[in-house]
């Protein structure tokens, strides 16, 4: 598949993974020789023209190839088929339901949202996905849209989990991985507590985890969503 980047009237080309070039696109660590197809920067791939050195530097001020591929991949579009472009703009919908349903909830009731749920709003709100906007951004405009059909907001939880000697230290780095510690504490009988701060749709999956290592004797309290 083509990655095509246009400037000043002139065209510059590469073949590329069109699902592995979207993953970049949206921040993925990918090395671009899983995604570039060959090493060179094309006017023209179906008449094999290449660009010139000249023409690299004076467009893009470099002829590094390296460089010149992040920027058509970040920057350019990509030449896909009906078919490729409606695969994947469903599979980064799927994408936005994800992150929202983790991220969000009903301020009313202060819990998740299930992604169907999400989705059927999306669908009323006649909501349409840019498959080179990133998956963040479209969350926050979607999100506003379809709070005029139902309670919604992006949020964040703060926990505070204690953990019991018999498994602090096997777990506290583990448990440390599941959101952005704000505190941390051991005490001299070898238990721990920890301050977590987690997107609030993925409270159930995050307590669920915790309980799961700490075999049930953890201390989990919800100090506050906002």
């Amino acid at each position: 598949m083509v990655a095509r980047y246009e400037s000043k009237g002139r065209k510059f080309e590469i073949l590329v993974d069109p699902e592995k070039a979207l993953e970049y696109r949206e921040g993925k660590q990918i090395d671009l020789g899983e995604i570039v197809q060959g090493e060179f920067i094309f006017r023209d791939v179906k008449k094999g023209l290449k660009a010139s050195p000249e023409e690299l530097k004076e467009i893009f001020g470099t002829e590094d190839a390296g460089k010149i591929m992040d920027i058509i991949l970040r920057e350019g579009e990509l030449q896909l088929t009906t078919e490729q472009r409606r695969r994947l703009i469903e599979a980064k919908k799927r994408m936005i339901i994800n992150y929202i349903a983790r991220s969000a909830i009903d301020p009313q009731t202060q819990k998740p949202i299930p992604p169907t749920r999400i989705e059927a709003a999306m669908e009323q709100a006649k909501v349409s996905i840019d498959l080179y906007k990133r998956v963040e951004e479209q969350a926050m405009e979607i999100v506003k849209a379809i709070s005029r059909i139902m309670p919604i907001k992006i949020a964040k939880a703060l926990i505070r989990v204690k953990i019991p000697r018999e498994y602090a230290s096997k777990t506290i780095n583990l448990i440390s991985k599941l959101g952005e510690v704000k505190k941390k504490n051991f005490y001299t009988d070898g238990s721990a507590d920890i301050e977590l701060e987690i997107p609030a749709g993925m409270q159930g999956e995050v307590l669920s985890k915790i309980a799961s290592l700490t075999k049930g004797e953890a201390s989990i309290n919800i100090i506050e969503v906002k």
